[in-house]
């Protein structure tokens, strides 16, 4: 397959914008890792009109896939998880061209996997999970449970990332082969939810009882990251959280979070007047006091 796909990226390659080439040859014991097509060709670039550009081809029987990322989109998705072939790809793919050694680099980061980037992600999963559980625990309350069903599992899948992460690992395509080894306690609840012979609302209550004490148990380590952030200045709008480059990897959770944190006592909600008398904005700011005694910043 590298032959056919050579005159294709050595042309992508001769680019300056061209950071790196990954050629990822499908195996027989995962063909999904490429989407099912035989191989796919990886490109990074450091910039582009599209942040994602894919183009498919054919050779007799064979299928091919060309994936050109922007670094950002590249990096983005690294740190919200939401491809998880991503990561086996750079991790096991064959590096055909490597500008500068940034895949190299890429490649080592993600082993070593340093202390800030493992505070983003475990934050970016932790608001994650804090949606999840409310909102499966209001359709539960509302009876409606084959769709709380749902969130408790989504809820169970980021607790068990929280454990890989915490680990200093990466959450892989078969994130629960990975739950098993590192935190089997929480590979229990999942056990427990799919497999018990009680009723699906006494699996449930017991399941939302587990994961609020899970959730508060890991608020210090999932709060860290937006808490230092939030300390780099006095205080906040939430369009300016939004605006931050770091806190926008967490999205829409972002809003939720910050209210769950209000509710925690770790942020503070301050009222600034309007231009309505009677309408107030509301600012935030991390409660310094608290923080202080939780984390010693």
């Amino acid at each position: 397959m590298e032959h056919i796909l050579r005159p294709i990226y050595q042309e992508r390659a001769s680019q300056p914008d061209t950071l790196g080439v990954i050629l990822i040859n499908k195996r027989e014991d995962a063909a999904n890792i490429t989407d099912t097509f035989d191989a796919v060709l990886l490109i990074v670039v450091k910039d582009a009109e599209h942040p994602i550009y894919s183009k498919h081809y054919m050779y007799g029987d064979s299928k091919m896939v060309m994936h050109i990322l922007t670094e950002e989109r590249l990096r983005k998705w690294i740190f919200i998880g939401s491809n998880k072939r991503l990561v086996d790809w750079i991790f096991y793919g064959k590096i055909m061209f490597d500008r500068n050694e940034f895949l190299f680099k890429l490649r080592s980061e993600l082993q070593e996997f340093p202390f800030f980037g493992r505070k983003l992600k475990t934050g970016i999963q932790y608001s994650k999970l804090i949606r999840r559980y409310l909102e499966g625990k209001e359709l539960f309350e509302n009876g409606h449970h084959l769709d709380a069903y749902n969130h408790v599992v989504a809820s169970l899948h980021h607790l068990g990332r929280l454990s890989i992460i915490d680990s200093g690992l990466y959450p892989e395509v078969t994130v629960w082969a990975q739950v098993k080894k590192i935190e089997p306690a929480i590979y229990k609840l999942y056990e427990e939810l799919i497999m018990s012979n009680e009723s699906l609302e006494k699996r449930l209550e017991l399941l939302f009882l587990a994961n609020e004490f899970l959730i508060n148990s890991r608020t210090h380590d999932g709060a860290q990251h937006i808490l230092e952030t939030m300390l780099g200045q006095s205080t906040w709008t939430i369009q300016e959280l939004h605006d931050h480059p770091e806190l926008s990897y967490y999205s829409v959770d972002l809003e939720v979070f910050v209210e769950y944190l209000i509710d925690k006592g770790y942020i503070i909600m301050e009222p600034v007047i309007a231009k309505n008398e009677s309408v107030f904005h509301r600012h935030y700011c991390v409660d310094k006091q608290f923080v202080e005694s939780e984390y010693g910043l």
